[in-house]
């Protein structure tokens, strides 16, 4: 018998040999703590086999059996799985501080990402720096309304092509074109190039490593909830991880370089972010180091392009799917042209129902479907039930768009609902909250106009 059989074999064994305990301490910590109701999680597996392929929807169909809440244990003595969609309002404002821990993943920890990115660093002095960065220098009213040129000349440059494709009788391929827009403005907010181009596959690898990168962010991993399987990386989570975040901060690192060198050389200064946060690092109390800089570009790199992307390209094809709304928004969007000559970031008032289709595609395909938190220290009794400590809590905002308390008709594609119902999409209704809760959906928010105006022109 070679050492792999027999490796195995000793860890079926060890593992059976572990199936009282574990069902012992599993019965006697849900008789002294009240946890939210659930199916009876098997022993070591937990029910992580009762996720499916698509754990968003199979969370929300056994939430249909446990209204109002669920939680499921996937046991490696470290981690509770709980999903709580009745009580997000709760968690995400009355108890923020309390589950304002991310999960620590290994797909997040390549490279250190965990420790730098502001998306997955615990909540500290360094957090507040690089929000405080952020919010002063990249979604300040000031800096969004500096940038609205910007946003105009690649929304220009997007019609150019869309009349071009027409006129050569060639298929617009949206998601790709949606792709550049977003990744050729994203690029010059942070460095002032351009990365793609409509008429070339230049595109084409930075969008199959931001989708990668993507991806391997949100797949279950089974060595995040048992530990001894995190060593052997089963489905090559860390190893794809390493990869597609390595391509992107190599490619920050050249363009540093260069601008580094062309500071040393007296050139003209950009005003781009880079800018920004090289005069920081530069400064007499050094509040960044390279490497902040790069995994705080990360964040912002993979966030401003796929997301704006992914969601016109969700709203085209529902426009597809439903012909009506397709007529409604057609003829608002050519009426306020017609009197404007262009439909531009001041005219975005001027169209309700293109605003309710953008609300609406967010409801039924929310980029974030499940959102993470992480409960520390201590217990916490939420709604008469506890939550225990160190549970990693899912709020699944795709079951509170399907909720037919909240959504009439929830299943069927109606923009109309939102003509009328004073509901943003920034994070204040808990009710719709597709990018989270408050200010973490600014960076999402901050480029809606842009997502707007880009299913303008595709009309």
């Amino acid at each position: 018998m070679d050492l792999t059989a027999s490796f195995l074999l000793l860890l079926l064994c060890l593992i059976w040999a572990c199936f009282p305990l574990l069902q012992s301490n599993s019965r006697q910590y849900r008789r002294s703590a009240k946890l939210p109701p659930g199916p009876y999680p098997l022993p070591i597996i937990g029910n992580i086999l009762q996720l499916g392929q698509n754990p968003t929807r199979s969370l929300t169909q056994t939430l249909q059996d446990l209204w109002p809440s669920y939680a499921s244990q996937a046991w490696d003595h470290r981690h509770n799985r709980c999903v709580l969609p009745e009580m997000a309002k709760e968690i995400l404002q009355k108890h923020d501080q309390a589950f304002s821990l991310r999960m620590t993943t290994a797909a997040n920890r390549a490279f250190g990402h965990h420790a730098t990115s502001l998306v997955w660093m615990p909540v500290g002095s360094q957090w507040r720096n690089l929000r405080k960065i952020c919010k002063e220098h990249m979604f300040s009213t000031q800096r969004l309304d500096a940038s609205q040129g910007l946003r105009q000349e690649k929304l220009q440059k997007l019609l150019q092509y869309v009349q071009e494709c027409c006129a050569d009788g060639r298929a617009v391929d949206i998601g790709e074109a949606a792709f550049v827009t977003s990744l050729n403005f994203i690029s010059n907010t942070l460095f002032s190039v351009d990365f793609a181009d409509y008429n070339t596959d230049s595109s084409q690898e930075l969008k199959e490593i931001v989708h990668g990168f993507m991806r391997v962010l949100g797949s279950p991993n089974l060595g995040d909830y048992f530990g001894f399987l995190g060593l052997f990386d089963p489905q090559g989570i860390k190893r794809d991880s390493e990869f597609y975040m390595g391509k992107l901060l190599a490619i920050f690192d050249g363009i540093i370089d260069k601008r580094v060198e062309a500071s040393r050389n007296s050139q003209a200064r950009k005003t781009d972010l880079l800018e920004v946060l090289l005069e920081i690092s530069g400064g007499n109390q050094a509040e960044l180091t390279r490497k902040d800089m790069k995994h705080l570009l990360l964040d912002l790199f993979v966030a401003g392009t796929d997301t704006t992307a992914a969601t016109v390209e969700w709203v085209m094809t529902e426009l597809l799917r439903n012909p009506d709304t397709m007529s409604k928004a057609k003829v608002e969007v050519r009426t306020v042209a017609r009197e404007n000559k262009q439909v531009n970031e001041s005219n975005i008032s001027n169209l309700p129902y293109l605003q309710a289709v953008i609300k609406e595609t967010l409801r039924y395909h929310p980029p974030g479907p499940l959102i993470p938190r992480c409960k520390d220290e201590d217990d916490l009794e939420i709604d008469t039930y506890t939550i225990p400590k160190n549970a990693m809590v899912l709020i699944n905002t795709w079951a509170i768009g399907r909720d037919s308390r909240i959504w009439p008709d929830p299943d069927s594609f109606k923009p109309e609902r939102f003509l009328n119902k004073e509901v943003d999409v920034k994070g204040h209704d808990f009710q719709l909250i597709p990018f989270g809760p408050g200010e973490e959906s600014v960076q999402a928010t901050a480029s809606l106009p842009d997502g707007a105006l880009d299913c303008g022109v595709f009309d």
